[in-house]
């Protein structure tokens, strides 16, 4: 099991630019970044030991981060795709 947070610019390293341009010009996208980073810190917490929770809470938050990694995903090729 990794204990290394999945920071949004790790995920997407290649796109550490854009991640930085969505967050400041799009507010759904901003709350999205900002949801996926409370929860990938709660996990990171619980797997680190420094705040105890269940198999099971631990297993719904990594679910819900992947989740709104997806959309962020998604929305990271859309923006791609209008470039283009």
């Amino acid at each position: 099991m990794s204990h290394v947070p999945h920071e949004l610019h790790e995920e997407f390293p290649e796109a550490a630019e854009k991640l930085h341009q969505l967050k400041i010009g799009d507010s759904h996208f901003a709350r999205l970044a900002d949801e996926y980073h409370n929860i990938n810190r709660e996990v990171h917490r619980i797997e680190t030991d420094v705040a105890p929770a269940s198999d099971e809470v631990l297993e719904d938050l990594k679910k819900k981060r992947l989740f709104l990694k997806d959309q962020i995903a998604a929305k990271l090729a859309a923006t791609e795709n209008t470039v283009s």
